[in-house]
């Protein structure tokens, strides 16, 4: 394939990537392998966009443009995945104190009999550059009005009368650039029903349009504001503000929400990264490969936005390609074009491919890159893992409610006072509401945990019974008298002391801690660890506790597969940072020698606490996926399973791999296979009820999961209770577990209470589904979680679904709290990504019975 430099095409003016009328009136497009006006990988496209909008009368992909009639490709929503299980009568609960909360949802408005139109366009003599189309079309926008139009289907809301004895509807007559007369041609061939996802598909693009208005640049997805731009140079980066925007038909109204988001953008260019490589690294082509192949980066010089995806270290700035008017060099191109200056005439180029959907729309050049030039955006593993650079960049983008509520109010007033915003509403005869919408919600009663000698704590607010601990015994403890301690020999004495802690700590907590023994090994290498952990699993040891003297990635994937898999046993890992910190941060100590006993009783089949659980013969299950960090192809499936936990504190887990578009439904219903045998060994019969809770699924996964696995889980499942003499079957309800979500809700402009629910006017008509806050939160907005009831025979009402789910929220061991999904969904997360991250093979079967992944 060719390549072409990175341009700004002919938007460089504007400084926004998007196309002017002069744009939309210019000349035939050139030809391929020209350094022109037709970039490929960018925030505002135009290659393939007629594809686009073909796609969005499937529902699948949208292409927006104004009341002009410019237009950009975009994906803007999936199918619409009808979910909601049929002869449902009702989604809504009515248990708990019923409060008014207030959304980050707008209503849409428009006429009561407002219709889209869909037309199809020809020309006389035809044209094919669908640039020169839109450009002619957009000679006549005043007698279209509003309108999108891909080069071929045109979408607007005005009805045009049939011309008598003619198939079409208009008939205009415009003139090209070299004076030939050209007659468009338009014909009626449908409208755009109010119930079809079509429409919404239209509304989103035209409320992009409309936001084009705020002087807002798109990158990647989302619309930002480079000129509110947050800098945080001590770290060399910068925080883009802006707004993630969805429109949809919810339960009774079209709403639009809308959440704030930020944009890493950090201010090195690629180039400082080469050089930190070239010094830091003997192989630096290797080491800058993987510092930057995958990393979106933004152009400054035309406000674009690229994916690397490779390096191309045997050209340089002084290459040549070729253009109409002859050969010319990358340095010579950009001081031309930019009258920019490229200082290192031997740095290689970055290599963005094309799109799919720029090869079909007939462009497949590569985009070369210069690294001086291109800046990335994002964070990297090791910005994540800087404590200063995080909780600097959460002073400003963990937005407190009120804030939220203040930035939403500024984005919708934004809209209503832009010119260029309120045309294009306008054109379209639609508004939207300055309130956003408040709705009726629910608080959950609280519940009781259960500790030792069944007394009970009764939950409060702050969902966190950490100090309850000071004063209760576990619910079921596992006395340890057989442990090691693997350490290093300096460190000892520090090591001893927090064991001395622990085995304090749990007497406070009626649970009884020998005296371990202590492996101790002379340096830190991998070899060593391995080697005292054959040493102590040999003697038969409960549980190993592992001090490592930093927190190393290596070291710890090391002890993990050998505990995990060479020689399973539970195994307790601990850094030395955490349990013998410097003298001003010892005060905590005893905390966490107390958590570090709590985990350990877990994973030894103890229980901590228990909740009261009202349903007898109940099976609760997790299954979460982890991509492989080593294999982008892999990926690793855990399964996490309880017991009857009105009599049982067991659980079941289990790991299978996947390879990139394999089928789940296979090993998840073998899995699940094994679930039940185990539970039915353990209590001597099959559970009455399943609650199956499935996270790892996105958007575009939802149509697979309710089409296939869920079909294929539940026949497999039938068979093998139908073969144990219950003809009627297994009992289950399926549910879509989705944290990543833009929903927020407020109470008084505060985070809403753990078991605050939510199930109308913001839900969905096509699912089963509810919003649940469990976690209660000390900074920022709190994040609820979608349920979407996918399959449900389990004989409850959504009523007590709802309450299950939330009883559910409050069993994770590794946590004295609530967490935010479901415990059985966390622990899968847990196994899923340990396997993935650290060990990359399935664990032993000999540890399936315990939670040794804590």
């Amino acid at each position: 394939m060719d390549n072409l430099p990175a341009n700004s095409g002919r938007s460089r003016g504007r400084g926004r990537g998007t196309k002017s009328n002069e744009d939309l009136k210019c000349g035939p497009a050139p030809k391929l392998g020209q350094p022109v006006d037709q970039p490929l990988r960018t925030t505002s496209e135009s290659s393939g966009q007629q594809d686009d909008i073909r796609k969005a009368k499937l529902c699948s992909e949208g292409a927006e443009g104004d009341a002009r009639g410019s237009v950009r490709g975009r994906r803007i929503l999936s199918d619409v995945v009808r979910s909601r299980p049929k002869g449902l009568v009702t989604k809504c609960g009515f248990t708990g104190r019923k409060i008014t909360v207030q959304t980050n949802y707008y209503k849409v408005k428009k006429p009561l009999n407002w219709t889209i139109y869909q037309y199809r366009v020809d020309f006389v003599p035809d044209v094919d550059n669908t640039r020169l189309r839109r450009g002619l079309l957009s000679e006549h926008r005043q007698v279209l009005g509003g309108y999108i139009f891909d080069g071929t289907i045109l979408f607007c809301i005005t009805q045009f009368k049939k011309i008598p004895n003619s198939p079409y509807v208009l008939e205009l007559l415009t003139k090209s650039r070299g004076g030939e007369n050209i007659l468009i041609k338009i014909k009626h061939v449908g409208t755009v029903e109010a119930a079809d996802n079509q429409q919404f598909q239209v509304l989103n693009l035209i409320l992009r349009r409309a936001m084009e208005g705020l002087q807002l640049q798109l990158v990647s997805r989302n619309f930002f504001d480079p000129q509110a731009k947050i800098p945080l140079d001590r770290f060399r980066v910068e925080l883009w503000p802006g707004y993630t925007t969805s429109i949809r038909q919810h339960e009774s109204d079209i709403l639009l929400c809308t959440e704030i988001a930020h944009k890493v953008m950090r201010t090195d260019s690629l180039y400082q990264v080469l050089s930190k490589v070239i010094c830091e690294s003997e192989d630096y082509q290797a080491a800058f490969r993987r510092e930057v192949i995958g990393v979106i980066v933004l152009t400054d010089y035309n406000n674009k936005t690229y994916r690397v995806d490779d390096v191309d270290f045997q050209s340089s700035p002084v290459s040549k390609f070729n253009t109409k008017e002859g050969d010319i060099s990358y340095v010579e191109y950009y001081k031309k074009r930019y009258n920019i200056i490229i200082r290192d005439h031997k740095q290689p180029l970055l290599v963005s491919h094309p799109t799919e959907k720029n090869i079909r729309g007939g462009v497949n050049q590569l985009i070369m890159l210069i690294p001086e030039l291109a800046r990335a955006t994002g964070l990297t593993d090791e910005m994540r893992s800087n404590f200063q650079l995080m909780k600097a960049m959460g002073e400003h983008t963990r937005l407190t409610p009120n804030r939220r509520i203040d930035r939403l109010r500024v984005f919708n007033q934004r809209l209503q006072e832009s010119k260029q915003s309120v045309e294009v509403l306008k054109s379209w005869n639609i508004e939207l509401d300055k309130s956003l919408v408040e709705i009726p919600g629910r608080v959950l009663p609280s519940e009781k945990i259960v500790f030792g000698n069944q007394k009970r704590y009764l939950c409060d607010a702050r969902a966190d019974w950490t100090f309850e601990f000071r004063s209760n015994s576990m619910f079921s403890h596992i006395d340890i008298k057989r442990w090691y301690v693997i350490t290093l020999r300096r460190n000892l004495r520090e090591t001893q002391e927090f064991v001395k802690l622990c085995i304090r700590a749990a007497a406070g907590m009626k649970m009884h801690i020998s005296e371990p023994r202590y492996e101790e090994i002379s340096d830190d290498r991998n070899n060593n660890y391995s080697q005292a952990i054959d040493n102590a699993v040999a003697r038969d040891p409960q549980i190993i506790m592992v001090v490592l003297k930093t927190n190393n990635e290596e070291r710890y994937s090391c002890v993990k597969k050998r505990t995990c898999v060479d020689r399973p046993v539970p195994s307790q890992v601990v850094t030395l940072r955490t349990i013998a910190p410097r003298p001003e941060r010892s005060s905590g100590l005893m905390s966490v020698a107390t958590k570090v006993v709590i985990q350990m009783n877990a994973k030894l089949m103890g229980a901590p606490w228990m909740i009261e659980l009202p349903v007898r013969g109940l099976m609760t299950v997790g299954f979460d996926v982890c991509h492989s960090s080593k294999n982008k192809n892999k990926s690793y499936g855990a399964l996490v399973a309880t017991m009857d936990m009105k009599s049982s504190t067991r659980y079941y887990s289990s790991v299978s791999e996947h390879i990139k578009g394999q089928e789940l439904s296979d090993q998840m219903s073998l899995k699940m296979a094994c679930a039940l045998k185990a539970y039915r060994e353990h209590h001597g019969a099959l559970p009455e009820r399943i609650l199956f809770f499935r996270d790892g699924v996105g958007d575009g996964q939802l149509y697979q999961v309710v089409n296939t696995e869920v079909n294929f889980l539940k026949s497999q499942l039938d068979q093998i209770y139908k073969s144990a003499g219950k003809e009627e079957g297994c009992r289950m309800a399926f549910i879509v577990v989705t944290k990543r979500i833009n929903t927020r809700y407020f109470v008084n402009m505060r985070n809403p209470e753990p078991g605050t629910v939510i199930d109308d006017i913001i839900t969905l008509p096509e699912r089963y589904d509810f919003f649940l806050v469990s976690q209660s939160v000390h900074q920022g907005t709190v994040s609820p979680t979608s349920y979407n009831v996918i399959q449900d025979n389990m004989g409850l009402s959504a009523d007590k679904l709802q309450m299950l789910t939330y009883k559910m929220t409050h069993m994770y061991y590794n946590w004295s709290g609530t967490c935010r999904v479901p415990a059985v969904c966390q622990y899968a997360h847990k196994l899923a990504f340990l396997v993935s991250e650290s060990i990359h093979r399935t664990p032993s079967s000999g540890l399936e019975n315990q939670l040794y992944f804590l």
